[in-house]
């Protein structure tokens, strides 16, 4: 089965930001993206609401469930209580854990899942009685031996982080090089019955290679390039083309 796309829309919410203006409305885009062929929506709300706001989430929340039901929200973040307690409120299709600080402008490396175990333990565990599929951040490194402890939190998915491999664009070796680590690691998280999700920097030039290596690839969220593309061709062209670079008949 070829990666569903879940449109992440924190850049679309970003621009949004920039003046005291309802548009672009985030609510809108995302139904476009959802009638042209996403799978689902993505979110980061950061606690300064930088971009998408609190107030985003039970608007996109009904979306989904009036209008599109077969989709999926996905909400990431770092799990404070305050994170927690919006997940529970909003319930999301899967909550993606991520271990960055809240004042980076965007994630930008994996958990370390030897000195978080233990806490991601019971974060999991927390959001899984809630009936909340849970994925961790991780580094595409090829390192074997992180799948195993991320398993051991109970998590049911990890994302790679792609963010070394899109910034390959203009070096094809060394974009080879990224997807095969990125390859071994998602082989790794199967092998211990792990699904594979990716993001960060994906592009319809850079996902078909990605998805050639990682057949079993399950989702790829994905904001900043879909939103670029889209000022180019429009959101539902835009998640059209993404659609076909994950190897979907759109």
């Amino acid at each position: 089965m070829p990666a569903k796309l879940s449109v992440n829309l924190n850049a679309i919410a970003m621009l949004r930001n920039r003046r005291d203006l309802p548009w672009p409305d985030v609510a809108v885009l995302g139904r476009i993206a959802l009638g042209a062929g996403a799978s689902g929506l993505t979110v980061h709300p950061r606690p300064d609401q930088r971009h998408i706001r609190f107030s985003d989430l039970p608007v996109l929340r009904s979306l989904i469930d009036d209008e599109f039901p077969q989709a999926e929200f996905n909400i990431e973040g770092y799990p404070t209580e305050d994170f927690l307690a919006l997940c529970e409120a909003i319930e999301p299709e899967q909550v993606t854990l991520v271990p960055d600080d809240p004042a980076q402008a965007t994630s930008d490396h994996g958990w370390d899942l030897v000195k978080h175990q233990e806490f991601l333990r019971g974060v999991v565990a927390r959001l899984r009685s809630k009936g909340m599929r849970v994925s961790l951040f991780v580094d595409g490194d090829g390192m074997a031996e992180s799948m195993a402890l991320a398993r051991a939190t109970g998590a049911e998915r990890v994302e790679l982080y792609t963010g070394p491999y899109g910034g390959c664009h203009d070096n094809p070796e060394e974009a080879a090089r990224q997807v095969e680590l990125l390859g071994l690691t998602a082989d790794a998280a199967k092998a211990e019955g792990l699904a594979v999700n990716a993001g960060h920097d994906l592009t319809v030039a850079n996902l078909p290679m990605l998805a050639r290596r990682i057949p079993h690839l399950a989702e790829v969220s994905i904001g900043h390039g879909l939103t670029a593309d889209a000022l180019e061709y429009g959101m539902a062209e835009t998640v059209r083309r993404f659609c076909r670079a994950c190897g979907q008949s759109i």
